[in-house]
């Protein structure tokens, strides 16, 4: 394989820079951080995770409505970067913030998320696009899979530093409370996902784009239409979206409310950071591995292999009950959780006009987000109904149920380089 270009190599650090906020605020720290906040203010348990689930619903229905008119504005020349650049700080800024609300202010502390989290993923729209900037189709299953890789291993330097900082705390070896550590790992977070951010800003530009003209939001606005019909002619396509609505929620669900879901169970919040460290380690590797297989048995049919590892997962979470159960649980979901991701980014861009990536990334992320919605009140609905959390993930195994069955369907299909209507700049 020939060695990575410099633009590969920057595009694949984002990677690596924005999974610290994935690991220590998405799935971690914060978490867990929030979950005191609301028991020391009487929040129940059941509660306080039906809380969280609504928050991730709501910042992913923000970005739902947002990304397919921001992605189709984003087409046009030079403005793919500027929308990036305007997500990334959000996420940046609102991640630092948390930093300095009082503990005992947990409704802040959601607030704050929903602003974080709207600036990571929005930011996520736009670094997906760039993919087919940086590389050519036939790379592109080994560069999604490197980015999710290296992004297990970045994140690990910065969860190790939060932990330490954290768990130091807690045996009084550093003179600062457990309150404290938790917002250094915040600032810790905003800091490594600012700096390693600089080589995209600096080396990744946009290759493929639709020449500027008057009344660019209008004429997006009319793109856009044109785009709906145009996935409805892509039966392949259209027939993915739909598949990954499904199992890619249950993904995402899983990611976000781990954590929660583990105190739910009583487990020790410093067992809790250990098991997800362990998950990053072993994930990387397996996020090459997917790569790699997919070379050699396609990415659809490794798909199927995420999916069944996924349903696994939701049925054996419903009987867990020890710490060992749990340490199980998350080194299944270590094995696939990259994989899925990596696959579903470069299938995808695959089947996509270039030029046109922005606008068609854009339905990629609202089939996501609208699904983000759907699994978060899934399990918080389902927890609540039943006072157990348990059975709120044993739910989500209908949604990769439902996915499985979607991707079959999907018709085998040539990847098409074929150029829509507007002007493009190699």
């Amino acid at each position: 394989m020939r060695r990575l270009t410099k633009e590969e190599n920057s595009w694949i650090l984002y990677d690596w820079a924005s999974s610290a906020y994935s690991i220590i605020i998405t799935t971690a720290v914060f978490p867990i951080f929030y979950k005191a906040a609301a028991t020391n203010a009487g929040v129940s348990a059941a509660d306080s995770t039906a809380y969280l689930g609504y928050t991730v619903a709501i910042a992913t229905f923000i970005l739902a409505m947002l990304g397919p008119i921001l992605g189709t504005i984003a087409d046009y020349e030079g403005i793919k970067k500027r929308f990036f650049m305007f997500f990334f700080s959000l996420g940046v800024l609102s991640t630092a913030f948390l930093a300095f609300i009082p503990s005992d202010q947990w409704l802040l502390l959601l607030i704050c998320y929903t602003f974080a989290a709207v600036g990571s993923t929005g930011a996520n729209v736009f670094y997906d696009a760039f993919l087919v900037d940086v590389t050519p189709e036939e790379k592109m299953n080994d560069i999604s899979a490197r980015g999710f890789s290296f992004g297990y291993i970045g994140s690990t330097i910065p969860f190790i530093i939060s932990i330490a900082v954290i768990i130091l705390s807690q045996n009084n070896i550093i003179p600062i409370s457990t309150t404290i550590a938790s917002k250094i790992a915040f600032l810790i977070t905003a800091v490594w996902w600012a700096i390693f951010t600089i080589p995209l800003l600096k080396n990744v530009k946009q290759r493929y784009y639709i020449k500027r003209e008057p009344n660019p939001v209008i004429n997006s606005f009319r793109r856009l239409g044109t785009t709906l019909k145009e996935i409805q002619k892509y039966r392949a396509l259209f027939l993915f979206l739909l598949a990954y609505f499904f199992y890619i929620d249950g993904v995402g669900t899983i990611i976000s409310m781990s954590t929660a879901y583990g105190t739910d169970l009583g487990i020790s919040s410093t067992s809790l950071l250990i098991i997800l460290f362990i998950t990053q380690v072993v994930a990387a590797p397996f996020a090459i591995l997917y790569g790699r297989l997919s070379e050699r048995f396609t990415g659809k049919k490794m798909l199927y292999v995420g999916i069944i590892v996924y349903m696994i997962v939701c049925i054996y979470a419903y009987f867990i009950k020890t710490t060992l159960d749990f340490w199980i649980l998350a080194m299944l979901v270590a094995t696939s959780q990259g994989g899925i991701q990596a696959l579903s980014r470069s299938y995808f861009a695959k089947l996509i006009p270039k030029e046109k990536a922005n606008e068609f990334f854009g339905f990629y992320n609202i089939f996501g987000k609208f699904a983000s919605i759907m699994g978060p009140l899934l399990v918080g609905v389902t927890s609540q109904l039943t006072g157990s959390s348990n059975a709120g993930v044993l739910s989500l195994v209908l949604l990769f149920i439902i996915g499985l069955i979607i991707l079959i369907r999907v018709p085998e299909q040539k990847t098409s380089n074929k150029n829509s209507s507007g002007s493009i700049s190699v």
